[in-house]
C-alpha cells in the first residue's frame, strides 16, 4: 500500500523543491524543515565566503603598505634616519666582557657536570673494584690476601664533599673563617638576640639583625675574640660606642659599648681587653652587639663559635 502523505507534508516538499531551485534564503519560519545536508552545505559556503573575504583584506592592507612605504621612502633613506643608525651602530661593545662571563658560565657548568661525572664513574669503579677482589680471591686459592677496598669509607667522602658543594654562601663563609682563625667568647652572658630575621617590640629596632646580641651587666669587660687589627673607633650611628678589628680579610664588629679601651692602628691580641658592655647607640638595654663579616658579606657568628 502506498503510503499516505498528509497536506502539510507535501506543501513542504513542494516549498523545499522551490526554494532549491530558486536558490533563495529559506524563511526563518521554514528553516526548521530544512533537511541536517542542506544545513552544512550552507554553512561551508558562509565560512569559504569569509575567508575569501579575509584573504581579500589582507592583500589590500599588503598593498596599502607597500604603497605608505614607497611614499614616504624619503624618511627611511633620509640623512636624519642615517645618522641615527649610524649612533646606534657606533655605540661600544665590549665584546671581552661578554665573551668573559660566557666562558665563567660555561666553565661553571662544565665543573658541575665533570664533578657529576666523576662521582658516577668513582662509585662504578669503586663497584668493579670490589668485584674484581671476589673473583681474584675465588679463582686463586691459597695466595696472598689483597688488601680490601673499603667502599663504605669512600661513600661516606663522597657524600662530604657532596654536602660541601651543597652548602649556603653564609655556610661556605663560616667555614672558610673557622678554619683559617681561632675565635673565643668576647664576654660572658646571654643571647637576647640572636642573627637573623626577628619581630622587635620596639619601632626603632631592625627586623634584620646583622650580629649576634650578648646581654651583659653595665661595665663587664670585652675581649678580642681573635688577633687583628683595630681599623675603626667610632661613636656615631646607630652602632653607638663601636669598634671594628680586621683579620684575614674577616671583619669584626663590636658595638654599643660603654667605653673603648683601645685605638685604631693598634694590633690586638686574642684575649686583650678593648671595651665595656654598654647601650649607647640604638639600643634598648646594655649588651654587646657581636658582628662578622667576611668581603662585606654578614656570617652568623653562632656558626663559628659558641656563645
Amino acid at each position: 500500500m502506498e503510503r499516505t502523505i498528509s497536506v502539510e507534508d507535501r506543501i513542504r516538499r513542494a516549498e523545499e523543491i522551490y526554494y532549491r531551485r530558486r536558490q533563495k534564503e529559506i524563511p526563518k519560519e521554514e528553516y526548521e524543515y530544512i533537511p541536517k545536508r542542506e544545513k552544512i552545505k550552507r554553512e561551508k559556503k558562509n565560512i569559504k565566503l569569509l575567508r575569501k573575504m579575509i584573504n581579500q583584506i589582507i592583500v589590500c592592507l599588503i598593498i596599502y603598505s607597500v604603497f605608505y612605504i614607497i611614499v614616504n621612502n624619503n624618511y627611511i633613506f633620509s640623512e636624519d634616519f642615517s645618522n641615527k643608525l649610524k649612533e646606534i651602530m657606533s655605540q661600544d661593545i665590549d665584546i671581552k666582557k661578554i665573551y668573559s662571563c660566557i666562558t665563567v658560565n660555561v666553565n661553571e657548568l662544565l665543573k658541575k657536570f665533570n664533578s657529576n661525572a666523576g662521582n658516577e664513574n668513582t662509585e662504578q669503579n669503586n663497584t668493579e673494584n670490589s668485584q674484581n677482589l671476589v673473583n681474584n680471591e675465588e679463582n686463586i686459592g691459597g695466595a696472598e690476601e689483597q688488601p680490601e677496598v673499603n667502599v663504605e669509607t669512600i661513600e661516606a667522602e663522597q657524600e662530604q664533599t657532596e654536602q660541601v658543594v651543597e652548602l649556603s654562601q653564609m655556610e661556605q663563609d663560616a667555614l672558610y673563617i673557622k678554619n683559617s682563625i681561632n675565635f673565643i667568647k668576647p664576654v660572658e652572658g646571654v643571647i637576647s638576640s640572636k642573627f637573623g630575621l626577628r619581630n622587635p617590640t620596639v619601632a626603632t629596632v631592625p627586623k634584620k639583625h646583622t650580629g649576634t646580641d650578648i646581654a651583659a651587666n653595665l661595665g663587664t669587660k670585652i675581649v678580642s675574640a681573635t688577633d687583628g687589627t683595630v681599623t675603626l673607633v667610632s661613636s656615631e650611628g646607630d652602632y653607638g660606642n663601636h669598634l671594628k678589628i680586621e683579620v684575614n680579610n674577616v671583619t669584626i664588629l663590636y658595638a654599643h659599648c660603654k667605653e673603648l679601651l683601645v685605638k685604631e692602628g693598634d694590633v690586638i691580641k686574642q684575649g686583650q681587653e678593648i671595651a665595656t658592655v654598654g647601650s649607647t647607640g640604638n639600643s634598648t638595654g646594655p649588651h654587646l652587639h657581636f658582628e662578622i663579616r667576611y668581603q662585606e658579606r654578614y656570617v652568623d657568628p653562632e656558626l663559628i663559635l659558641e656563645l
